[in-house]
């Protein structure tokens, strides 16, 4: 979809998913004139009720994955492609969560600190389990997930 927001909310609002929907919909193919019966079809095939797929192709918000995941399926479009056109997520999250930019790697220490684990006698077994576990890991050729 299109960023046609601007600004820090490039979330895309009910009508516009509606309309989003209602492109991809006739592009593969169905009739949504009153009587073509493609929005019927369409809803069949989403496995949807005709009054859900109505009420989003008419702009009214839909959140519920459940009916994300099948508009996706009938779509055969990603998830997460959906998920940006019905504003349930903006495409900075999305792009977030393909690519994290994180510029603190996360430490034994660091993750003994977001888990609570203050006791210092818990906290050194935490960080030296740790380290064992990465030992095994470089031992196996796996890819390292966090630095010292």
């Amino acid at each position: 979809m299109e960023d046609t927001n601007s600004g820090e909310n490039d979330r895309a609002t009910p009508e516009q998913f509606g309309a989003w929907l209602r492109i991809q919909i006739e592009q593969r193919g169905y009739d949504l004139t009153p009587r073509g019966g493609g929005q019927s079809r369409f809803a069949e095939r989403a496995g949807l009720s005709n009054s859900t797929v109505s009420r989003i192709l008419r702009g009214q918000a839909v959140t519920e994955t459940r009916t994300l995941q099948a508009i996706a399926t009938a779509l055969r479009l990603p998830l997460a492609e959906v998920l940006v056109a019905a504003g349930v997520l903006s495409t900075r999250e999305l792009n977030d969560v393909r690519n994290p930019t994180s510029t603190n790697p996360l430490t034994p220490e660091t993750a003994a600190d977001e888990l609570g684990i203050t006791d210092p006698q818990s906290r050194r077994l935490f960080v030296n389990m740790t380290a064992t576990l990465r030992e095994q890991r470089a031992e196996n050729g796996e890819g390292r997930i966090a630095e010292n």
